[in-house]
């Protein structure tokens, strides 16, 4: 077995001293790279994120509180978080005055001499990330997973191997802050309305997420889906070799899943029942890794086992428990419409479906027939209660009630005391959770201990 080969040369760092903007996980670790090579570094936030004040201590330059303009002075270029907008203040003003506006995926990239294979797309990305890494391991190949899932890019410098290979998330707020970045293998899984109060319009969004192939060379692999008509007849890109998954039996699609099959270059490879994970949504992971993975180089025999042991990942469509025949589902990972809708078609009728969250500007009514099928009460939180209250209020003349739920807690115990045995309690917010939580993981484990309590009040 043979993989593809990391390129031999990467860009020169950008020039300092630097300026990271926003201190969260990849804000933390852009500087503590940037310290660990001797530049000088000043950090800043507009607020206190957990573990910043301690960068401290490796001779970083901290400063909370700031919108950065005033630490803007003197320096050469600056590192933005993916959170921060280009609107922030103080990058606008570091565009303006023409200096170097950079990312810390970017900069990860230009510091580690692995090969990369990235995934991008709307729906899906934690899932064909952590999918990758574990077919990766299935075959014996070194790998590291890095990205949205935990562990920052920048994070691995340093830390792994030269022959692994980095196999990272890659969102559309990290895409649209690189300029070179030129990862070996690049996967675009889907494209669907999200972060527009970030991008504008869909065009935006799908232009940001279609970077990952931009600086593709000839010796590069493209994956994309070819069923998605977000993407029919739009110029991907770059150089790289197209491989192209999709449904039926198009001669296009090297990787195609037809009867209950996924076919591999024509010849059967895995039947859909025999995948570690369920659901039609990761039927199309599951080709976008395969496809991945063997274009890659990786063993047929270990991309196959792979997908069979592979058992999903936390707060996607997660089993919590059940409770008197009740089943508690934590999707909390379902940040927008589509990603929701996947999850509430995940069941029969029956669904208790906690909604809301954070504003990210998506219209609510696409979920007015989902929710008409499967579910049986909704329950509605957050900042985007009122207006999901007007776009959804279709559901109750069908039957559906719209519940107001003070939190996440109010909203749990109300679906565990209405639902019976069979149905199902699903928190899928198709919302951020910023307006309650640092992150849907706090959001998703919060749900947890809810569930976990409501458990060990009945005995």
């Amino acid at each position: 077995m043979s993989l593809i080969p990391a390129k031999e040369v990467r860009p020169p760092l950008p020039r300092g001293p630097f300026l990271v903007v926003g201190l969260a996980r990849s804000g933390q670790a852009a500087a503590r790279l940037l310290a660990a090579r001797g530049e000088r570094v000043r950090a800043v936030d507009s607020g206190h994120p957990e573990g910043a004040e301690g960068l401290s201590a490796l001779g970083v330059e901290v400063t909370l509180d700031t919108d950065g303009l005033a630490q803007l002075e003197g320096m050469h270029t600056v590192v933005k978080s993916p959170g921060v907008p280009r609107e922030a203040a103080v990058i606008a003003a570091a565009l303006e005055r023409g200096m170097e506006v950079t990312g810390e995926l970017e900069l990860a990239w230009r510091a580690l001499p692995n090969r990369f294979l990235a995934v991008t797309g709307t729906n899906g990305k934690t899932t064909t990330v952590e999918l990758l890494g574990h077919v990766f391991r299935t075959a014996g190949e070194p790998v590291a997973v890095a990205g949205n899932v935990g562990v920052p890019v920048a994070g691995l410098v340093g830390e792994i191997e030269p022959d692994a290979t980095v196999v990272c998330e890659a969102s559309s707020f990290q895409l649209e802050d690189t300029s070179l970045f030129s990862p070996e293998g690049a996967v675009f899984l889907n494209l669907a309305p999200d972060h527009l109060d970030r991008h504008g319009d869909l065009a935006a969004y799908r232009d940001a997420k279609l970077r990952i192939f931009a600086n593709q060379g000839n010796d590069d692999v493209a994956v994309w889906n070819g069923d998605d008509p977000a993407l029919a007849g739009v110029d991907l890109g770059g150089c790289a070799r197209r491989v192209e998954f999709c449904r039926g039996a198009s001669p296009d699609c090297e990787v195609a899943a037809a009867e209950g099959t996924i076919f591999y270059d024509g010849e059967p490879l895995i039947e859909t029942a025999e995948l570690g994970i369920p659901g039609e949504h990761n039927v199309e992971n599951a080709m976008a890794a395969a496809a991945a993975a063997l274009a890659f180089g990786v063993d047929r025999d270990a991309v196959v086992a792979g997908l069979r042991s592979f058992g999903g990942v936390p707060h996607r469509l997660e089993p919590v428990a059940e409770i008197g025949g009740v089943r508690f589902v934590n999707d909390s990972k379902a940040t927008n419409v589509t990603s929701a809708i996947v999850g509430i078609g995940s069941f029969d009728r029956g669904v208790h479906a906690i909604l809301g969250g954070s504003e990210k500007g998506e219209p609510f009514a696409p979920l007015v027939e989902p929710l008409r099928e499967r579910a049986v009460a909704t329950y509605l939180l957050g900042d985007t209660a009122e207006r999901m209250a007007a776009e959804l209020a279709p559901l109750a003349a069908a039957g559906v009630p719209l519940h107001r739920a003070a939190d996440l807690e109010d909203a749990v115990r109300a679906g565990a005391a209405a639902a019976a045995p069979g149905e199902v309690v699903l928190l899928s917010p198709a919302c951020a959770s910023f307006d309650a939580f640092r992150n849907f993981e706090e959001r998703g484990e919060r749900f947890r201990q809810i569930v976990a309590d409501l458990g060990a009040e009945r005995g």
